[in-house]
């Protein structure tokens, strides 16, 4: 279907654990480039902190979109591309992967016909091109089709669902190729001040530069608004972020790090056990966590925990000696959980390691999370004819 001055792709609307996206067939839309880029933008009304002309929902955590197409890997099912849509500058990123977006993938690809179904679960091998690895998706199946509901519930999702079981074993060094880039569990950074912070540089799911709440002023119970207030504390966040980027050899220069690499390292800030109230106004009890975390992205600080950070932070409390493992101590080290208390309330982890003569000292038996997901809306967005000429 089309109108003169607008053209309809087929679009599915999406929500993957506590993210939502526009989900897209691969051989739907223009191949990588210019073109692909400008109808993505078009599609979720960006540039435009509202997104008001779009199906964007003015929230970094709403403005996400997932290609999918077969794969032809004997080891994979699916190619999954993802994309984040930033809201208020021109631009798409594809240097990281979401992990609450690749909780939708499989559920996608089987109410698409896209892989083989087997009840009651069907295990679905997603290679995710912005890195390079297999994420593997276990999601229920009834009828032909991929259940929604259950009884599994996850904070920042109202109700329950069918839990979708994701396995992030196969995604160590995921951008660097190293668990830990720099070899150490435990680098210095020196701020422009002279202070010296101590961080760890982990990269499973996605690479993430770990700071201890204290270090910086914060007692590590702080909720989104608190950031969005303080441009002071988010210059001193994107400077030890810069660093580290530029540590790792994602940026030249730390103070260029939102130009050159502004996804990646996510920024993951870190605190024992404490109660705090969340988002919603409800009490977190200390005893439901091994750890607070805040994560900074995009200069913001997410309202949850992103599926990838989990599992960096994750692989980053069995490292002896980093952040994070000092951070929750060796008794919840020992643990094949990680309880991680964010703005919204506790995502818990499945995390499996034992020692191993290999960097970080550890080999993991199990890595992964589990999510629900629903499907939205099927049907058709229209563009402006003139997003997919040949020149901009």
């Amino acid at each position: 279907m089309t109108e003169p001055d607008q053209v309809a792709i087929r679009c599915t609307i999406l929500r993957g654990g506590t993210s939502k996206g526009v989900y897209l067939l691969e051989h739907d839309i223009p191949p990588p480039g210019a073109a692909r880029d400008r109808l993505l933008k078009r599609i979720m009304g960006t540039p435009d902190i509202l997104q008001i002309d779009g199906l964007g929902g003015s929230r970094l955590i709403t403005s996400k979109m997932a290609i999918i197409k077969r794969s032809a890997r004997p080891d994979a099912d699916i190619d999954y591309t993802y994309a984040q849509v930033v809201l208020d500058r021109d631009l798409v990123m594809y240097s990281s992967n979401c992990g609450n977006i690749s909780a939708g993938v499989g559920p996608f690809a089987i109410d698409s016909g896209l892989v083989e179904i087997t009840e009651p679960v069907t295990r679905v091998r997603i290679h995710n091109t912005n890195t390079g690895k297999i994420l593997v998706a276990h999601v229920p199946v009834a009828g032909g089709r991929a259940k929604v509901a259950g009884d599994f519930a996850i904070d920042g999702v109202p109700g329950t669902g069918a839990e979708i079981r994701m396995d992030y074993a196969g995604t160590i060094g995921a951008k660097t190729g190293k668990m830990l880039p720099t070899g150490r569990a435990v680098d210095s950074i020196t701020l422009e001040t002279g202070a010296r912070l101590e961080v760890t540089i982990c990269d499973v799911a996605n690479p993430a530069v770990f700071v201890e709440a204290h270090a910086i002023g914060l007692d590590g119970s702080e909720l989104p608004e608190r950031f969005a207030s303080d441009p002071d504390l988010i210059d001193r966040l994107r400077e030890i972020r810069g660093k580290a980027a530029e540590t790792i050899g994602f940026c030249s220069d730390w103070r260029e790090v939102d130009q050159q690499s502004p996804a990646l390292p996510l920024m993951m800030i870190v605190a024992p056990p404490a109660p705090y109230t969340n988002m919603r106004g409800q009490p977190v009890d200390a005893a439901t966590t091994d750890l607070r975390s805040r994560m900074v992205w995009y200069n913001r600080c997410h309202e949850s925990m992103a599926g990838t950070g989990s599992m960096c932070t994750a692989a980053a409390s069995r490292i002896l000696g980093s952040i994070v493992h000092r951070t929750i101590g060796d008794l919840a080290a020992q643990s094949d959980r990680l309880r991680i208390g964010h703005p919204l309330g506790v995502m818990t982890v499945n995390v499996s390691a034992r020692p191993a003569n290999l960097p970080g000292g550890v080999a993991f038996e199990a890595l992964g999370f589990s999510r629900t997901a629903r499907r939205i809306m099927d049907g058709l967005v229209y563009v402006p004819r003139d997003v997919l000429a040949d020149s901009p």
